[in-house]
């Protein structure tokens, strides 16, 4: 295997015994006998990070119960009903997750006014057009009902706005026009009985 880390051997008893010194010399280690065992002279670095461990290092580890390796699963993809997704999944939080959710009622609700096909994602803008069509309706027909007067009254109190008034009174002309034409649409040029007469 690849080594994830440095490892060094400190300098100190080892607690084996001299016949086991192969290990060190293959591994240029010095040592010296004390007390019918080997103890390390001098601290060495036996793995660098990113060689590959040989079988005598892993032996000599072993020997000296160094076990400075962890190990833990590395996720790559996550499978999930049939569907791959990167392991960043696993990472968002509640706000994200949130974020994510209302960017996507935002794109429903988008296309669902686009084609005109009422969604519940919809029915909130749908609803609040209504709403402003109808004051606007109530502003320039003068008909009064309670919610369109709590607007009227706040829209003539506010301080003047320069562009926002601007604004506001290009969609009144508007309305107007549009009231204007579905006047004259109404007007059926006799078509029930003015021209009887001739026959």
């Amino acid at each position: 295997m690849i080594a994830p880390i440095d490892v060094s051997i400190h300098a100190g008893a080892t607690g084996l015994d001299p016949k086991q010194t192969g290990f060190f010399q293959n591994l240029e280690i010095q040592t010296k006998i004390v007390k019918a065992q080997i103890e390390i002279v001098v601290a060495k670095q036996v793995i660098t990070k990113g060689d590959k461990i040989g079988g005598t290092q892993a032996q000599l580890l072993d020997k000296l119960k160094i076990y400075p390796f962890e190990y833990k699963m590395n996720v790559t993809k996550v499978l999930q009903d049939g569907s791959m997704f990167d392991p960043a999944v696993l990472d968002l939080d509640t706000s994200a997750i949130l974020a994510k959710f209302k960017t996507g009622c935002q794109t429903a609700a988008t296309v669902s006014l686009g084609i005109g096909y009422p969604t519940s994602c919809s029915a909130p803008h749908t609803l609040l057009t209504g709403f402003k069509n109808l004051v606007a309706v109530a502003a320039i027909s003068g008909y009064e009902f309670d919610q369109a007067n709590t607007f009227l009254s706040a829209a003539k109190n506010a301080p003047a706005g320069g562009a926002t008034t601007a604004v506001a009174e290009a969609k009144v002309e508007e309305v107007k026009e549009v009231v204007k034409e579905e006047e004259e649409i109404v007007d059926m040029g006799g078509l029930f009985g003015d021209d009887d007469d001739e026959y």
